[in-house]
């Protein structure tokens, strides 16, 4: 008896793994031909091909899926790790790992609450890089020669920022276009600070001294694009500083953050970038008539206080008057004194003659003494009269040496706010010879394309202009009727009288030719 035996034949179709795998990657894409799957985004991948390999999962089950290269490009909103989105798309299978995925092309946050969340998380992790520290950002130049505007070119906002430019301080505006919403907002806006940073200082495009991102007020989603990584990192890494200006006052962004300055609209952007001129002319006029009012304060005054001092030291002649008329007096008194002194010595010696010796002794002590006491008083006049000029030098001397600080002083700023005059009107020139030569550019251009389109060039390509009596003759018909056409050359005209053409010769009819068979 053989141990083996034919098994039980049976009719169920044999199926290779090829088969199978199609069978059911039909059967599913039927069925879920097209679905949008809410869900939190796990584990992301990005190799290197471009593609975008994720997962999506909820509290007990994870589907696998996978964004193409070309689609990854266009998505509204990239995935990561965290978010929870509706991601919409078509389920299939992977034959080669036996699993099925959902292949996406389109992802969106699932509700305001998922951005905010995500935006939060955003912002912790590049405040903790110090992109939004107080420290880095710089200050806003006072006068800007040249504004970069980053913004679209077909919204209000561009009109409204040079409109109140023009209203308060004109000066020169750069544009870059960009889109300001959707896919392409991010890096269109990223590359446009990156670009306005690279141009060189003197290149034929001047480099901007400030830049003003831009654009008017919408819902989250639309002010999405100057949330991103991108924009920001430009923002922090600009080396002009620069003014956010993305939507209403209530609206915030990363931007907004990262930048030198937030402004609550694009004009007050605007207002925030330059000065009014008229005020800053009438502060430039208070100014210079406050200094021209103080230099000449500083000039009176020590003069006022050197004539006060000089009324108080009276007049030189004013010290000896006192003296003077003292003398006067007493010399009045002296003759009289000096009669009565003569007539009682004279009587004593009379009566007791005093030896001529001892009278002579006593005139010659007197009038040493008298002598003595003469010389002491002009000494001392004299010193006091030097003391007193000494002191009145002195004092000249040093409000001499007060005034001429002040004056120098005052001569320094009168310098260099002619030296700013100077410096506006230099500029002033500039600006004026450079719209000269670009109105001289556009008629220079303008002159070659009438020269360009005018018949006078279109002669030297071989072409003739025909003239009759009455003017220009364009058909062979009136050709034809009138006597005589003048034919215009490049280089001159040339008379011709049309002739009628004579009819071509017939051709003799060849001679027929027999066969000879």
């Amino acid at each position: 008896m053989d141990l083996l035996e034919d098994a039980p034949g049976s009719n169920a179709h044999e199926f290779t793994v090829s088969e199978l795998s199609g069978a059911v990657k039909r059967s599913l894409e039927d069925q879920f031909g097209r679905v949008r799957v809410r869900g939190e985004i796990g584990r992301v991948s990005r190799p290197s091909s471009g593609h975008i390999y994720f997962d999506l999962k909820d509290d007990r089950s994870v589907l696998a899926a996978v964004t193409w290269k070309g689609q990854a490009a266009k998505l509204a909103q990239r995935p990561e790790e965290g978010m929870e989105v509706i991601a919409t798309g078509r389920i299939t299978t992977f034959p080669g790992q036996s699993k099925y995925q959902l292949i996406v092309d389109q992802i969106e946050p699932a509700g305001l609450g998922a951005l905010m969340a995500m935006l939060e998380k955003r912002r912790q992790a590049l405040a903790a890089e110090g992109l939004f520290d107080e420290a880095r950002k710089r200050p806003l130049p006072s006068l800007p020669r040249v504004i970069g505007v980053v913004t679209s070119l077909s919204g209000a906002v561009i009109r409204d920022i040079l409109h109140r430019l023009r209203d308060r301080f004109p000066t020169r505006v750069l544009i870059w276009p960009v889109a300001v919403q959707g896919e392409g907002c991010a890096p269109q806006v990223a590359a446009a600070i990156r670009g306005f940073n690279d141009l060189p200082q003197g290149g034929p495009i001047p480099r901007p001294d400030l830049l003003i991102v831009a654009r008017g007020g919408g819902s989250l989603e639309d002010l999405w694009g100057f949330n991103e990584e991108a924009v920001v990192r430009a923002a922090a890494e600009s080396r002009i500083p620069l003014i956010s200006a993305v939507g209403h006052e209530t609206d915030t962004t990363l931007i907004d953050f990262a930048s030198d300055r937030r402004a609550p609209t694009p004009t007050a952007a605007a207002e925030m970038a330059v000065p009014v001129l008229a005020e800053l002319a009438a502060r430039l006029a208070e100014s210079q008539a406050r200094l021209t009012r103080c230099s000449q304060h500083h000039i009176d005054r020590p003069r006022q206080r050197l004539r006060d001092l000089s009324r108080a030291l009276g007049r030189p002649g004013a010290l000896t008057e006192g003296a003077r008329q003292r003398l006067d007096l007493w010399a009045g008194r002296l003759d009289p004194a000096l009669h009565g002194l003569v007539r009682t010595r004279r009587h004593q010696l009379a009566a007791r003659p005093m030896p001529v010796a001892l009278l002579r002794r006593f005139t010659d002590r007197k009038a040493h003494a008298l002598h003595g006491l003469e010389h002491r008083l002009d000494s001392a006049a004299t010193r006091r009269l030097e003391r007193r000029r000494d002191r009145t030098v002195a004092m000249g001397e040093r409000l001499e040496a007060s005034l001429a600080r002040v004056m120098a002083g005052t001569r320094r700023a009168i310098a260099q706010q002619d030296q700013r005059l100077a410096d506006l009107a230099r500029r002033l020139d500039g600006a004026v010879q450079r719209a000269i030569r670009n109105r001289d550019q556009a008629m220079q251009r303008v002159d070659r394309l009438r020269l360009s389109l005018g018949y006078k060039e279109t002669l030297k390509r071989g072409f003739v202009v025909v003239h009759g009596p009455d003017g220009v003759v364009t058909t062979a018909q009136a050709a034809r009727q009138l006597p005589q056409m003048d034919l215009e050359f490049a280089d001159g005209r040339v008379t011709v009288r049309p002739e009628s053409a004579p009819k071509p010769a017939r051709k003799p009819k060849p001679p027929e030719q027999k066969s000879l068979f």
